[in-house]
């Protein structure tokens, strides 16, 4: 079956974009590929265009053809990490001297490649509260950024930047705009509609979505960055193997029914934290009271599966976060299983002491799909107990 991307709706393209079934047998599933060479049929005569595992893979092939029918690009590419695709990416793009235009509450892998990694190389970096478009207008007029780089909603503070206001923005100064879409997914949110430039994913969260496989992803419409990409991707060799690809695609087929279940533990959660006297403060784009709440619920199709929260003072984030049982202590997100984060001393303690730190009181909440009764209860005796 020949997949239109523009005729299928969403949960049917997660289902069947790049899953034809095999020629050869009829199997449903499009089988495995674990070959790491093809013969050839003449020196230099590649038969489906394939030669070597690096340079390409079927089974990853289809998986790359997946993602862009979900985020509506015309170029999918898949790597072994979300920092491989972004570390891909970056050097596509940057030149030493050239300037990253950053969101100040992004994962901080991200910072840390880009200060770490690719700062030492000569590449600059600024920081700005994407949310807040005035800011990102102002820091764009004092000098012109290469690239501007926002997630949204933002890891761990669930900021929301108005893709469209900032495409324009970044598009009006000559800068690619680059939307982490991570904390959404294509399920609930898709950048390239809005104007952006290239989406990256990690998809070892949301898009695999049980916990089981590390890999990242790249989507993009423009012809001549996805073939310098695509050169890096083959050149520096970062590439999901096959069975993280054929991982990733199985758990996509059901990204679109998670996702609604995700969001609608979220959603409930978030109001039960909101009304509880143990809580100072609430993050969740779902809320009415969030600053960023009209803004996604344009833009969004629902307000995905992170709650974030500041309680009364470091200490007590910490026991909160050790107390929880059904909520496992754990990095990551974006699995079936609810899990439980302290980002200052976890994903984010690579930006203690930066503009970018995260407040020592908020712990954050990958919510799962598990009974919302039980996930209430096990915040509630996390509650109690402090």
């Amino acid at each position: 079956m020949t997949v239109d991307p523009t005729v299928l709706s969403f949960d049917s393209l997660a289902v069947h974009a790049g899953q034809a079934a095999d020629p050869g047998t009829g199997a449903v599933i499009p089988p495995l590929h674990l070959s790491t060479t093809y013969v050839q049929d003449g020196i230099g005569t590649l038969r489906a265009g394939y030669e070597y595992g690096r340079s390409g893979n079927p089974t990853r092939t289809a998986l790359e053809e997946q993602l862009a029918a979900l985020e509506g690009g015309r170029h999918g590419l898949s790597f072994a990490s979300g920092l491989a695709a972004e570390d891909a990416l970056l050097r596509a793009v940057l030149a030493p001297g050239d300037e990253v235009l950053l969101g100040n509450d992004v994962y901080g892998g991200t910072y840390r490649l880009l200060a770490r990694i690719l700062g030492p190389w000569g590449v600059e970096l600024r920081v700005v509260d994407m949310s807040d478009l005035d800011a990102v207008g102002a820091a764009i007029a004092e000098r012109a950024p290469k690239i501007l780089w926002v997630e949204t909603p933002s890891n761990p503070l669930l900021r929301v930047t108005d893709i469209a206001g900032l495409a324009r923005l970044g598009h009006d100064a000559g800068a690619l705009v680059v939307v982490d879409n991570t904390f959404a997914s294509p399920a609930l949110q898709r950048p390239l509609t809005h104007g952006a430039d290239v989406v990256v994913h990690s998809t070892t969260k949301y898009l695999g979505g049980h916990s089981d496989v590390v890999g990242g992803a790249l989507v993009l419409s423009d012809d001549a960055l996805a073939k310098r990409v695509r050169f890096l991707q083959f050149a520096a060799g970062a590439v999901s193997g096959p069975m993280d690809a054929w991982l990733t695609t199985r758990g996509i087929k059901t990204l679109g029914l998670r996702m609604q279940r995700h969001s609608e533990n979220a959603q409930a959660v978030a109001e039960f934290l909101a009304g509880h006297d143990r809580v100072a403060k609430v993050y969740y784009p779902g809320l009415p009271q969030h600053p960023g709440h009209d803004i996604a619920k344009a833009q969004m199709w629902g307000f995905g599966g992170i709650v974030s929260i500041a309680l009364a003072d470091a200490a007590s984030a910490r026991r909160f976060a050790e107390s929880t049982r059904l909520f496992q202590l754990a990095e990551s997100l974006g699995g079936v299983e609810s899990l439980v984060n302290y980002p200052d001393e976890m994903t984010h303690a690579s930006v203690r002491g930066t503009e970018l730190a995260v407040p020592a009181e908020v712990v954050r909440l990958s919510v799962g799909i598990e009974s919302l009764a039980d996930l209430q209860a096990d915040l509630e005796q996390a509650l109690t107990a402090l």
